[in-house]
């Protein structure tokens, strides 16, 4: 584990475990790298160098007051992966991580990248325009800002209890480890970061930065994602792409890298060995 320093100087906290082929892990809103854990310690064991960073303003990072946008996001993984001298990385990104993941090669270039992969992610574009139709209403995202805004304790208990993990499903049991563990992750970051980020991961169109991405690119969601809707999302993104495999999960929630470890692990393996 260490941290660097960014050229705004931000202290951005990494874990570097292993050694091999890296791979990098671009966490979602509002956690941190430790929503990984269950993927670093798999791909440690089959042979991996797996990387984790904490974004700007999200757990142990530096709580800054600007820089809440995917461009300065990008930026911060590049100087990781910069400083880590990485090469040939694997970079996998769920939900915001998986913006952060197409805006880093769409702004940075393939030069250290092998391949992606897309998990329940923001791409392209989550809010409704007249481009995007599809989208989710802008007055969703302002809700999400206002809840944050009044009380965030209670909001990151609501959330994870609720549409993030599907535990508001039918028949489905909540896991209160698992809503502990996101409650603990996003009260470690920063609120005004966090509410900023809001904007940054509903607003920001990525599609430019698909179409240039000729690494393949592998985009796992679950068709009952109740953050980032499938339809608006995991298809087309594997259509922009030049190299897109989809892989869709039916049932899953947008959490499914916690509650689905087991699967979405060996699939994510199974890809990288095919």
């Amino acid at each position: 584990m260490g941290t660097i320093t960014t050229a705004d100087g931000t202290e951005i906290f990494y874990k570097d475990w292993g050694s091999g082929q890296p791979m990098v892990f671009s966490h979602g809103w509002p956690l941190s790298a430790d929503d990984w854990d269950t993927q670093l310690l798999f791909f440690l064991a089959h042979g991996y160098r797996v990387i984790a960073h904490d974004r700007r303003a999200h757990g142990r990072s530096s709580q800054t007051s600007g820089g809440h946008d995917m461009d300065h996001y990008a930026d911060d993984l590049a100087a990781v992966t910069a400083h880590l001298d990485l090469r040939d990385a694997i970079h996998v990104g769920h939900s915001t991580g998986g913006g952060e993941v197409a805006r880093y090669i769409g702004r940075h270039g393939e030069s250290r990248v092998a391949r992606a992969v897309l998990i329940s992610s923001v791409p392209p574009l989550m809010v409704q325009t007249p481009a995007n139709p599809g989208g989710l209403p802008k007055s969703v995202f302002d809700d999400l800002q206002a809840q944050l805004a009044a009380n965030r304790s209670v909001f990151y208990r609501a959330l994870p209890s609720g549409p993030f993990y599907g535990f508001n499903r039918p028949g489905v049991e909540p896991v209160e480890a698992i809503i502990d563990n996101w409650w603990r992750q996003g009260m470690m970051g920063g609120a005004k970061g966090q509410y900023d980020g809001i904007v940054a991961f509903s607003q920001t169109d990525f599609t430019e930065d698909l179409r240039k991405i000729s690494v393949p690119v592998l985009v796992m969601h679950g068709d009952d994602d109740q953050i980032v809707p499938y339809a608006d999302s995991g298809p087309l993104t594997a259509k922009l792409v030049q190299h897109g495999t989809l892989k869709t999960y039916h049932g899953f929630p947008h959490g499914m890298p916690t509650t689905q470890a087991p699967v979405i692990n060996a699939d994510l393996l199974a890809w990288l060995n095919s």
